[in-house]
């Protein structure tokens, strides 16, 4: 054979249980509904967002408000971005914010404030089963201690938070305790560990390849799909522990079929391209171990202390996640890739913190694209979004103060004087958030 697929995992929907059920019938119809095409939704009032569209505009709002911007959420109930502003900026800056579609708010904490909380944390108080994010919804940054941070250690934890003043930190503990989800079993095997695909992806060459955990490609170079296989993979690039926990594999048949999908056992979910996440998105996760699951981003770029070392810039969320779920994918129901699982804790009986490396950081480290598309993801999120704060939109979108709309993204149509260099980033919500959810998803369909 020249095509090698890794296999369905019926199985795995099984195991992810009444969870994996309550979350298909929440995503399934909604992405059968976007492959019809409908468009009804498209001309919705000017407070009202998609949760697809978030970030991209609360990119150009954090390069248009400046130092008053103080971080950004999706509101799911209401369909609309909340933007966190410091008091005494420009009036008229925060009128053209509003008339974009966000929903302005006063914070007390600068984003500035909030950084270098996070920077004291990471001097201070790096201690294995600790977690930090910044939380725009708070406003604060929310310290994570899992149930091995005791004695000496919580004490200089609390020590240092108390010490970042009042109002700008909040601890809260977890049952379980901060882990890679590798493990032994099925899905894809390298040595003895057991991981999940993420998303198939063309490499720079043009050569079919996929992403998955970093943890999982430093633990071996050959990856199979079945356990005792031949090897189908051979680990390209690898980052863990560090700035990120991600890897490219490469098909070593060079004719093997990588679609752009999540494989969710009885049916497919098209993948478009990768996105940012925005805190208050919902996101859902496929698993080889537990199968599809929901929930909502909690934070963004967040550093977790693993007991293999610290890991930055990764995505908090409540989704659960197992033991063999490294790797697999996180994405929406529209069809964007988000994410691929890195760790956390608890299980999906009760819950826990789990943490995802962003997709687009990934693919624009490893010079990869999704799927086939040569033309590329936008490496940081900004297809679709306007790329200016002074000017038209590029692709389409919401102007800043403007009236210009022609389908996606968001640019600030009102001349901020200097090109958005924040586009991509996110909602803007600090140097450290922390991430969530696990899967298995690689679409390669036999």
């Amino acid at each position: 054979m020249s095509h090698k697929r890794i296999p369905k995992r019926r199985a795995a929907m099984a195991a992810g249980g009444v969870l994996a059920l309550g979350a298909a019938a929440v995503l399934l119809p909604n992405a059968n509904a976007s492959q019809d095409g409908g468009s009804s939704g498209d001309t919705a009032s000017p407070r009202t967002l998609k949760a697809a569209d978030a970030p991209d505009l609360a990119s150009q709002l954090a390069g248009l408000l400046g130092d008053a911007f103080a971080g950004s959420y999706y509101d799911a109930g209401e369909q609309r971005l909340v933007v966190n502003v410091v008091p005494g900026g420009d009036d008229q800056v925060v009128v053209r914010a509003k008339k974009a579609g966000a929903d302005v708010r006063e914070v007390d904490n600068s984003m500035g404030e909030l950084r270098n909380g996070a920077r004291t944390l990471k001097s201070e108080a790096t201690i294995p089963g600790t977690a930090w994010a910044i939380d725009p919804r708070t406003n604060k940054i929310l310290v994570t201690a899992d149930r091995t941070v005791t004695g000496t250690a919580w004490d200089r934890l609390e020590s240092t938070v108390d010490g970042l003043g009042s109002g700008m930190a909040t601890i809260r503990k977890s049952a379980g305790t901060f882990k890679t989800f590798v493990s032994g079993g099925d899905a894809i095997f390298g040595g003895g560990a057991r991981c999940s695909l993420g998303f198939n992806v063309t490499a720079g060459d043009g050569s079919p390849a996929f992403l998955t955990a970093g943890h999982c490609g430093v633990a071996d170079d050959q990856w199979s799909d079945a356990q005792g296989g031949q090897p189908i993979a051979t680990v390209d690039q690898a980052v863990f522990p560090g700035e990120g926990d991600f890897a490219l594999v490469r098909y070593d048949d060079p004719a093997t079929e990588a679609p752009s999908e999540v494989d969710l056992g009885d049916q497919t979910v098209p993948i478009s391209r990768a996105a940012e996440a925005a805190v208050g998105q919902q996101v859902f996760r496929m698993g080889s171990t537990t199968g599809l699951a929901d929930g909502q981003v909690l934070g963004l770029d967040a550093t977790v202390n693993y007991p293999e070392g610290t890991v930055t810039g990764l995505i908090q969320t409540d989704v659960c996640a197992e033991p063999g779920d490294s790797g697999g994918s996180l994405f929406t129901q529209d069809g964007l890739a988000i994410g691929l699982t890195s760790g956390g804790s608890g299980d999906c009986a009760v819950g826990g913190e789990t943490f995802f490396q962003p997709v687009t950081t990934a693919l624009e480290a490893v010079g990869a694209t999704l799927g086939g598309d040569s033309g590329g993801q936008a490496g940081a999120g900004e297809a679709g979004a306007g790329d200016r704060t002074g000017g038209e939109p590029a692709g389409g979108g919401d102007a800043v103060g403007g009236e210009d709309e022609a389908g996606g993204g968001h640019g600030a149509g009102e001349d901020a004087g200097a090109e958005d260099e924040d586009a991509g980033a996110g909602a803007g919500d600090g140097d450290d958030g922390t991430g969530a959810g696990g899967g298995y998803g690689s679409g390669l369909t036999g």
